[in-house]
C-alpha cells in the first residue's frame, strides 16, 4: 500500500479532503505549483492581490484578510521577501473534518509528521477557531501537539521539543466549523515585523499597515511625501523602502529557511535579484514630529532600514507648518483621543488639522486615519473617499482630503514654502 493510501485508510470522502499539497509531496523533486495562503489586514486584500502578480503568483483569489494563490517555490520565497502587505504566508497541506476533540487528535496524529520534523527538532503551533465544538485556540493547539508528540514518542522513544519563541518548524491549524485546515507557516516570526524597527514611540504603527496605506494613497514616488506626525517614522520608511523598491524582508530570517527542502541556492539568487532591483530614489520625503525622542527614534529605525539618507526628518509641529513644495502628499496618524482628557480636547485638535490643511496646503492630497469617527467629523473638509481599516483591534477610517490649489486660503507663497509659518 502507498503512503497515502496508507494515511487515507479509514477516512471517507466527507472526512478527507486533501492531504499533502504537490509542492510537499515533491519535496525533492524539481517544485511545481501549489496553494499558498498571505494572510493581511482587514482592506489591504486587493493590494495584496495586486503584489502577488508583480511576483508570478497565478490563480489569485480575495478572500477576507487573506488572499489565496498558487506558485512555486520561487514564488513562495519572494512572497515573504517581496510582499509589502502581507502578515504570513501559508502553505496548507491536510484538511479534514473533525467532530470532536479525539477525532482532531487521531486525525493529525495519522499525518507522517517525519516528512516535515524530527526529533531534535522544535516546533510550536498556532490555532485560529471558529467553531462551536472547538471553543478555545490554545486547547486545540494542545491537542494537536499531543498529537505529533506522541507519534514521535511511540516509534523512537523521544520526542520533539515546542518552542513558541523560536522553532525550527511552525504549524499553523485552523479551525472553521468542523473543518481543520493545517498549514505550514512559511514566514515564522510576523511579516510586519521587517527587523528595523527596534525603537518605537508609544503605539507604533504596524509596518504591513503603514505600508498599505502609502500604497492606497497612490503617491507617485516622485512628488513630496510627508509624515508629520511620524512618531516612530513608520509612514517615512515604508514609502522611502517602497520608492527605492526595496525588499521588506531584506533583514529577516523566515520560517522556511529551516525546512527539509530548503533550496539554498535559489534563496541565494532571489535575493541578490531583489537588491540588483533597487533603486535611487527622487522625491522628497519630510517626517517631522514634535516630540524630539520621537524623531531620534525614527532617525535609528531609518538606519537600520538603510533609508536615513533618503528622508529629511524634522523637529516641528504640524499646527505650525507650512508646504514645501507647491504639491505633495501628506499621511497623518493623529491620536485617536484615547490619552486626552477631555472630548473637546481632541474635537479641538482635529479642527486645527483641517485649519492648516486648508489654508496653507493647497494643491495637497491628504490622508488621516483615526479610530476616533466623531472627531473625523470636525476636520471641516469633505473627503473624497473613505476606507475601513484597522489599527490593531481599533476600527479607523482612512479618509481622502484634497486641497485644490486656487481655493480659498490657499499655501502662501511668501513664505516660500520653508516648512515653518512664521505669522
Amino acid at each position: 500500500m502507498s503512503a497515502k493510501l496508507a494515511f487515507c485508510a479509514g477516512l471517507n470522502h466527507s472526512q478527507f479532503l486533501f492531504l499533502h499539497s504537490p509542492y510537499l509531496r515533491r519535496m525533492n523533486e524539481q517544485p511545481t505549483y501549489f496553494d499558498i495562503v498571505a494572510k493581511t489586514q482587514f482592506g489591504l486584500e486587493e493590494l495584496l492581490a495586486t503584489e502577488l502578480r508583480a511576483i508570478g503568483a497565478t490563480d489569485i483569489e480575495l478572500l477576507t484578510r487573506a488572499v489565496k494563490y498558487q506558485g512555486d517555490k520561487s514564488v513562495l520565497y519572494r512572497s515573504n521577501l517581496c510582499l509589502r502587505t502581507a502578515l504570513k504566508v501559508l502553505v496548507p497541506f491536510a484538511s479534514f473534518y473533525a467532530h470532536h476533540e479525539n477525532q482532531l487528535y487521531r486525525r493529525v496524529r495519522q499525518i507522517d509528521w517525519e516528512q516535515y520534523l524530527t526529533t531534535e527538532q522544535t516546533f510550536a503551533i498556532d490555532a485560529t477557531t471558529n467553531s462551536e465544538i472547538f471553543h478555545h485556540s490554545k486547547f486545540t493547539a494542545l491537542k494537536m501537539k499531543d498529537a505529533i508528540v506522541d507519534q514521535f514518542r511511540d516509534k523512537y522513544g523521544i520526542r520533539p521539543s515546542v518552542d513558541t519563541n523560536n522553532p525550527d518548524l511552525r504549524i499553523n491549524i485552523h479551525v472553521h466549523d468542523k473543518l481543520v485546515t493545517l498549514s505550514l507557516d512559511s514566514s515564522g516570526a510576523t511579516l510586519d515585523r521587517r527587523g528595523y524597527r527596534l525603537d518605537r514611540t508609544e503605539a507604533p504603527m504596524n509596518e504591513v499597515l503603514a505600508a498599505g496605506i502609502v500604497m492606497l494613497s497612490g503617491w507617485d514616488m516622485q512628488s513630496d511625501l510627508l509624515d508629520p506626525m511620524c512618531g516612530s517614522g513608520t509612514f517615512g520608511i515604508e514609502a522611502a523602502m517602497l520608492a527605492a523598491n526595496i525588499a521588506p524582508g531584506r533583514l529577516r530570517v523566515f520560517g522556511f529557511e529551516r525546512w527539509k527542502d530548503f533550496d539554498a541556492t535559489l534563496w541565494r539568487n532571489i535575493k541578490a535579484d531583489a537588491e540588483r532591483a533597487e533603486r535611487p530614489v527622487t522625491a522628497k520625503i519630510w517626517s517631522s514630529d514634535l516630540d524630539p525622542e520621537a524623531i531620534e527614534v525614527s532617525q535609528k529605525n531609518a538606519r537600520r532600514a538603510g533609508v536615513e539618507g533618503m528622508i529629511d526628518f524634522q523637529l516641528g509641529d504640524f499646527l505650525e507648518s507650512l508646504p514645501h513644495s507647491a504639491r505633495g502628499t501628506i499621511l497623518l496618524n493623529p491620536p485617536y483621543g484615547e490619552r486626552l482628557q477631555w472630548e473637546e480636547d481632541i474635537i479641538a485638535f482635529y479642527k486645527e488639522i483641517g485649519n492648516r490643511l486648508k489654508h496653507h496646503y493647497a494643491g495637497h492630497t491628504a490622508w488621516i486615519i483615526s479610530a476616533n469617527a466623531e472627531a473625523l467629523k470636525f476636520v471641516g473638509l469633505r473627503p473624497s473617499r473613505k476606507i475601513k481599516l484597522f489599527n490593531g483591534a481599533l476600527e479607523c477610517r482612512l479618509q481622502k482630503f484634497e486641497m485644490f490649489a486656487g481655493s480659498k486660503g490657499g499655501a502662501k507663497t511668501e513664505h516660500g514654502f520653508n516648512g515653518l509659518d512664521t505669522d
